[in-house]
């Protein structure tokens, strides 16, 4: 077997155990908690924006660009909720790269799955604790969501992974909101076949239990562009691409029809600048028809404290080691301007 067992990690009811919250962050996530559903179902016309690095690189930069993060949102709280991003594991399309805090919670050593396991824990148990605010992340290994259940509000199961049997599953077993994003192919029918599967009953095998789940009613669309055959990006934010898909959510019976617009990746082809303009843009259309305005639910945006992105061991403070971010003057000026033309 190509396969070497180095060490067994600790169950998550271990770590949680060893690494609890207190009971005072624990109610501040149930408030908070019930806001997201609300928007998500309607009860609440606020804007969710899931915000943040594109990778949790630096447990200080993160802290400091959430405590910003958390000033601007006292500003603005009657008009949209903030869900930081602190994304712990990274998707590599090759295989090859930096991987996320879970794997290497120093981006220049070595991989240390423990390590990165406890890191990650502390880090998010950090956010929550010092500003009550709520936690997203991507589902990439649906066996370590255990983990972090006591801490996540909201979870992303990635292009990649959105086809795939088991995120469907465990999807169908969280009761936080998942957000399921169109494959890379642009396939709007894969990523609603998946609403469905993450929000029907199913028994299945996890963590080496047989499981039944009642089904997550808050899983929703996410649409972040698609990848032509030649390579090229392809966005699907348009105003055509959204009629289709309010059309297409409408006719498959699905609870509770979402959509969160990211601004970057396909959609953006890469090119950060663009999130805020993408952004306005269906913001603009969603003033024009209400069924878009319903159905638009909010923006994930990659945001960080410099903009741009850089290489791994240049050690620019609060600059992404993975895809380009907004810098913080330009995540503030947007965040100001969604919230004015609401």
């Amino acid at each position: 077997m190509a396969m070497k067992f180095e060490r067994m990690l600790p169950l998550p009811q271990e770590v949680k155990e060893k690494y609890p919250i207190s009971y005072q962050a624990a109610q501040t996530k149930e408030k908070v908690d019930s806001e997201i559903k609300n928007i998500l179902t309607g009860e609440d016309d606020r804007l969710l924006l899931i915000i943040g690095p594109c990778s949790a690189d630096n447990e200080e930069a993160v802290m400091e660009y959430v405590h910003r993060l958390k000033e601007v949102q006292e500003m603005v709280r009657d008009k949209i909720l903030f869900i930081p991003r602190i994304y712990t594991n990274k998707p590599r399309t090759t295989g090859e790269g930096y991987k996320g805090m879970f794997h290497q919670p120093d981006p220049s050593a070595k991989p240390d799955l423990l390590k990165g396991l406890l890191a990650i824990r502390e880090l998010q148990s950090r956010v929550l604790e010092e500003t009550g605010m709520p936690i997203a992340d991507e589902m990439l290994y649906p066996s370590n969501y255990e983990y972090l259940s006591d801490i996540l509000s909201y979870i992303a199961v990635g292009a990649r992974s959105v086809e795939n049997q088991e995120h469907r599953l465990v999807s169908s077993g969280v009761t936080t909101p998942v957000g399921m994003k169109n494959p890379t192919s642009g396939d709007f029918i894969i990523m609603l076949n998946s609403i469905h599967a993450a929000q029907s009953k199913h028994s299945f095998a996890y963590r080496g239990w047989e499981v039944e789940t009642t089904g997550n009613p808050l899983a929703h669309a996410i649409i972040r562009g698609s990848v032509s055959k030649h390579g090229v990006s392809v966005p699907n934010y348009h105003y055509e691409d959204l009629e289709l898909l309010y059309a297409m959510y409408a006719k498959s019976n699905l609870e509770n029809m979402a959509l969160i617009v990211d601004c970057n990746h396909s959609n953006s082809g890469k090119k950060y600048l663009e999130q805020s303009r993408i952004c306005k843009e269906v913001m603009h259309y969603c003033k024009h028809n209400h069924d878009l305005q319903t159905m638009v639910k909010g923006f994930m945006i990659e945001s960080y404290l410099e903009d741009g992105s850089q290489k791994i061991g240049e050690g620019i403070y609060g600059k992404s080691i993975t895809d380009p971010c907004l810098g913080w003057d330009k995540t503030k000026e947007l965040i100001l301007d969604i919230a004015e033309s609401r």
